[in-house]
């Protein structure tokens, strides 16, 4: 990844008796795609919903509440600390992408933009 210029901003590995799954939020997730295809991973995209919160305590109970009370299921999410430190970003899979930005978005909970997920 760093000989093709590709920055990891989080990832996440998981594994089984038969074999491991790697998951990235990279800078680049078409180029981070291809540059792992050609070296013969197996590999696929995932759409995920990126969300900003308040880094303090409630704050990351509050979006899961919502999902909750709407029947939205989280597969899977990464965490972590803003660059200043006063905001929280997730990042969700979840069962119903369309759904859960709508749900979010009519909560005024601000979504993480796909560019601002790249610089980060």
């Amino acid at each position: 990844m760093a000989r093709h210029d590709i920055n990891i901003r989080a990832l996440s590995i998981a594994d089984t008796s038969d074999f491991g799954i790697l998951r990235l939020i990279v800078n680049d997730p078409e180029k981070a795609y291809r540059v792992l295809k050609n070296a013969g991973f197996t590999v696929s995209l995932t759409q995920v919903l990126g969300v900003e919160m308040p880094d303090r305590p409630g704050g990351l109970s509050r979006v899961l509440d919502i999902l909750e009370e709407k029947g939205i299921n989280i597969e899977y999410l990464y965490a972590f600390i803003g660059r200043g430190g006063e905001e929280a970003l997730v990042i969700f899979r979840v069962e119903d992408l369309d759904r859960a930005i709508q749900v979010l978005q009519s909560r005024q909970i601000p979504l993480l933009t796909e560019e601002k997920a790249y610089s980060l």
